[in-house]
């Protein structure tokens, strides 16, 4: 067959983009596809920063709810209502070839869609639905409403799409054992760095040190960076639990806590640990402009994500930086660290604090392993060809060879 540039209609339920976790799966997914030569539409919330280069359709604001809240909100049955509406519009001025559609809410309208067009479906699962609604304690496991929205899940994984992308293996082994999505339509595609941006080259001492003066952290206390969103389920209370056991024990370390939401929540809680003077909060951050500047100033990196379900891709921004990185021990932790992350048992505040002291209290170990998971996110999560992993699933759906152009 010829050669082809693929037409893709992306569905993201979602106020894309912000700053974090699955926002910058699609976009570096869409901004790959690109690359390649092929056309990526996206249609989203009517909220989220637009991104130069990229074709971005937004629906209608809601009347009664003009803002959008991170994660589970009972508002998103309207907006997905409205995300339908506008990607059925927008699907008959695109006409694609294929319908990509990000997360459950994604997959289900996009079902729709390719019904309706008769074109291949790709279900791009970042996750459970109802791990990540228990997650956000919008849904309790133990409800009367907790088995129907299982079954809706299990539906939509295994009998909506004509292929599933995973963002780790573990999604993987999730879909076939709890959702008995069946094996051969599942492509697991981890999330991956962008080692251009993330690149610990393009920061100078001088620079770190300037930043570090922005940012009001004292020159003589090594840093503990994170990135990601603020909540419980993230380890953000566990983190600065932490920081007050070093604290109370001498240790003069000090927390860059990037990110939201919740901000003044976790602000609050520092001041009642009495951790306040060694903690900074930086809010919302630019993951492109600022991100990657910020976290280059921290000595060791943490994920102390306890959600069991999702991805975890701000460890591989620490990795494509050099960084040593604690985490708390979950398979996908392992998937992207192998050997060389530093593990702690999940929930075990005291072996975090601990972990975290001991490498600050060894440079070398610090320069040794973070250069080692520097090489491993070179050498296994590249976008570049994660890329190259999505147009053999859509070749494989259309039997189209894909044009490929670097």
């Amino acid at each position: 067959m010829p050669a082809t540039r693929f037409n893709i209609l992306m569905v993201a339920p979602t106020s894309f983009f912000a700053d974090y976790g699955g926002h910058i799966r699609i976009l570096e997914e869409a901004r790959g596809l690109q690359r390649l030569g092929h056309q990526v539409t996206i249609v989203t919330y009517f909220q989220g920063k637009d991104v130069p280069g990229l074709t971005i359709h937004r629906t209608r604001a809601l009347p009664w709810h003009a803002s959008y809240e991170v994660g589970s909100s009972r508002h998103k049955l309207a907006f997905d209502v409205y995300l339908a509406a506008t990607a059925l519009r927008v699907m008959g001025q695109v006409k694609p070839d294929i319908v990509h559609g990000h997360m459950h809410e994604g997959a289900l309208i996009g079902w729709l869609l390719a019904k309706l067009w008769r074109k291949p479906l790709v279900f791009d699962f970042q996750g459970s639905l109802t791990g990540e609604m228990v997650d956000h304690h919008f849904l309790n496991p133990e409800g009367g409403l907790y088995p129907w929205a299982f079954r809706l899940e299990k539906v939509i994984a295994s009998r909506l799409p004509d292929a599933v992308l995973t963002s780790s293996l573990r999604a993987q082994d999730l879909l076939i054992d709890q959702f008995q999505v069946p094996a051969r339509i599942i492509h697991p595609l981890p999330d991956c760095a962008n080692l251009e941006q993330f690149d610990p080259a393009r920061f100078t001492t001088a620079q770190k040190q300037q930043l570090r003066q922005q940012l009001g952290i004292p020159a003589e206390r090594p840093v503990v960076a994170y990135l990601g969103l603020l909540a419980d389920y993230q380890g953000t209370e566990h983190l600065l639990q932490a920081a007050a056991r070093l604290k109370q024990s001498g240790g003069d370390i000090h927390f860059l806590i990037m990110g939201f939401p919740n901000v003044d929540h976790y602000q609050a809680m520092a001041h009642d640990l009495e951790v306040a003077s060694h903690v900074t909060f930086t809010g919302r951050v630019d993951y492109y402009r600022d991100a990657p500047g910020f976290l280059s100033i921290g000595d060791v990196a943490v994920s102390p994500k306890m959600s069991m379900t999702e991805g975890s891709g701000k460890v591989l921004n620490y990795m494509a930086l050099a960084q040593p990185v604690v985490a708390y021990d979950t398979r996908v932790h392992r998937e992207y660290l192998g050997e060389w992350g530093v593990y702690v048992p999940v929930g075990d505040i005291d072996g975090l604090a601990q972990a975290i002291l001991a490498l600050c209290a060894d440079p070398a170990r610090r320069q040794v392993v973070g250069q080692a998971l520097q090489q491993r996110a070179r050498e296994k999560f590249s976008w570049s060809a994660a890329s190259q992993t999505i147009l053999r699933v859509y070749q494989g759906l259309t039997n189209r060879s894909p044009i490929a152009i670097m």
